[in-house]
């Protein structure tokens, strides 16, 4: 069941656009894990001056959370209420520069990293590892394979809630561990990230390193959102859960990965309830056993369905 419209008649003083404007809208065919209820509204702007024209008029009690390649997202059956920014087309284009790369927010990590490559620009390799987009990598500080997005990134341009548009140097965004303080309902639109001249051979030799890796560790066919815990400090979370008893459990028509235990699979029928059932079963049992409370690394938003808990 969708939420309670914030105002009676929000929808229908919505801010004229360029970009498209749905209602209802389904959001589990755009998440990796294929759940999830419904967008009260979904709003993909044609580029950054529209979304910030649009956010301007919008009611600001409104609420507005911003989506991108929903690779680490589970979007509770319930639906969401308020809009869903979702930034496509127009913020997917990638700039090379002689000692890094400028890409929209929507650009997928790992095109970044083959942009670079293909340039002869070493130090983005990582980015092939990382499931998404550049939006949600920076507002979450992603990382793999040894480095991080706040290791390489020079700036990031944010829309605000008001509409306002500033850049903003990586210093300013406080990256931490899996985290970004960014303005209160800022929407990464465009980034630069710092590279330098390499070896082109070395930087396909890495690459291919990393593809290989994930391939032969992770569910990477598999419906799934990523790592689901951030690792505690000095331990990782794959172990915690596997000395748990977790590896293979089950929950509804979810279950955990038997190849790597810190990722939940969508079976082909489960809810959103499901997954995040089951990842709560997996926090009490690894809590149980060792008084480590594992942290969510994966979002969950929206409400829960009819009956859940």
């Amino acid at each position: 069941m969708m939420a309670a419209p914030v105002m009676a008649d929000w929808r229908a003083a919505l801010p004229a656009v360029r970009g498209r404007i749905g209602f209802d809208v389904p959001l589990g065919p755009v998440t990796w894990f294929r759940v999830g209820g419904p967008a009260e509204v979904m709003f993909r702007p044609a580029d950054t001056d529209d979304l910030s024209r649009f956010l301007a008029a919008l009611a600001p009690e409104v609420p507005v959370l911003p989506i991108g390649a929903a690779s680490n997202l589970i979007v509770r059956d319930g639906g969401i209420g308020g809009v869903i920014v979702r930034l496509v087309r127009g913020f997917a284009e990638i700039e090379v520069q002689p000692d890094g790369i400028v890409a929209g927010a929507a650009a997928l990590d790992a095109t970044i990293a083959e942009h670079a490559a293909a340039a002869g620009l070493a130090g983005l390799e990582f980015l092939s590892g990382i499931p998404g987009s550049l939006g949600g990598a920076v507002a979450m500080n992603a990382g793999a394979y040894g480095a991080e997005i706040r290791d390489v990134l020079d700036w990031a341009e944010i829309v605000g809630r008001d509409g306002t548009v500033a850049r903003y140097a990586a210093g300013d965004l406080a990256l931490t561990y899996r985290h970004a303080r960014l303005p209160e309902g800022g929407i990464v639109v465009r980034a630069r990230l710092h590279a330098r001249p390499g070896d082109a051979a070395a930087i396909a030799a890495r690459m291919a390193e990393i593809r290989a890796s994930r391939e032969a560790t992770q569910p990477v066919r598999a419906r799934t959102g990523g790592s689901t815990f951030r690792n505690p400090e000095g331990d990782k979370a794959w172990r915690l859960i596997d000395e748990a008893g977790c590896r293979g459990l089950v929950h509804g028509g979810a279950q955990v990965s038997e190849k790597h235990c810190n990722f939940l699979i969508n079976l082909g029928e489960a809810t959103a309830a499901d997954i995040e059932g089951l990842g709560e079963t997996v926090r009490r049992r690894v809590r149980e056993l060792t008084g480590i409370e594992l942290i969510w690394e994966i979002r969950r938003v929206g409400l829960p369905g009819r009956g859940a808990a």
